[in-house]
């Protein structure tokens, strides 16, 4: 079983369709690492393909929710080797941006819930996640300035989306850490919750997708809301609404949910979202990072 698994700096744990996945490196604050990266693309897969998960609540484990990049390495900590097998010179993939795109491609629904300092690829990794909830003693930061890089893990194509140009900005121009309260009011987190109130909060949230959807509805309509907002033109949102409409309306799901609704019961949707996604899905054409990757 997926939830079973054991990895070197993540937990999990399934239960009730939800899978909560738990950052685990306290003793360095959950930093982020090669291993962590690695184990973090391999659960994304699986989660993908376990149809008894339905929605992820990712966390931390500790006080901090994690802390950016591990600079154990001191001033080394950012370099990597620039040439591939051949020695024509390549550009390594960053490793957080790698994490946030299998993020934006996943089926599933993620909920972030922030306990506690979020920096560096430590907040911008929860950016392609669905829901943001934190704690009042999250501290945020887009730090990349105050330490001689830039914004990483495609923060610049996020950020701004869900925050705003001016404020992405702001933030990330001084690089300072700021308070959850303000994270709030800025809309990077949905809702500000006492401490021990955070992970009922989100699994209660969790719980309401998990119980009362279609698993395929909410595949195809996390992928139609997110892949829509570098669309040019609505149109390219009614062709695809329509191709959903089509395949939906003619499939169980749809059936059960309105029979479920007539008869005042609660639905039981067989549709798995491993198996019985549309033949268009996933209509994006995938990109490459380079030529021949």
């Amino acid at each position: 079983m997926l939830a079973a698994m054991a990895y070197e700096t993540l937990l999990t744990d399934l239960q009730d369709g939800i899978f909560t996945l738990t950052l685990h490196r306290p003793d360095r604050l959950n930093a982020f690492t090669s291993t962590m990266m690695d184990e973090y693309l391999h659960v994304l897969d699986e989660i993908d393909a376990n149809d008894d998960v339905r929605v992820v609540v990712v966390t931390g484990s500790g006080r901090a929710f994690c802390a950016g990049a591990d600079l154990g390495g001191g001033g080394e900590t950012f370099v990597s080797e620039g040439d591939g097998a051949s020695g024509a010179p390549t550009v390594p993939r960053d490793g957080g941006g790698r994490v946030t795109l299998r993020i934006f491609d996943c089926k599933k629904p993620l909920i972030a819930a922030i306990n506690g300092p979020a920096v560096g690829v430590g907040i911008t990794q929860t950016l392609p996640m669905d829901v943001r909830l934190a704690s009042e003693r999250a501290k945020m930061g887009f730090v990349f300035a105050r330490r001689g890089i830039v914004p990483e893990a495609c923060s610049s194509w996020f950020l701004p989306r869900v925050v705003g140009i001016s404020k992405a900005m702001e933030w990330v121009a001084t690089g300072r850490v700021f308070g959850a309260e303000e994270a709030h009011a800025a809309g990077l987190v949905s809702e500000l919750l006492p401490h021990d109130e955070l992970l009922p909060r989100a699994r209660t949230l969790a719980a309401e997708i998990a119980e009362n959807t279609s698993a395929v509805s909410v595949a195809l309509s996390r992928q139609m809301l997110w892949k829509m907002l570098g669309a040019d033109h609505p149109m390219e949102a009614h062709r695809i609404d329509s191709r959903g409409i089509d395949f939906m309306g003619r499939s169980p799901d749809a059936r059960e949910g309105v029979e479920s609704f007539l008869e005042k019961r609660p639905a039981r949707f067989s549709m798995r979202a491993s198996r019985d996604m549309p033949d268009y899905f996933p209509w994006w054409k995938e990109r490459a990072f380079a030529d021949g990757d």
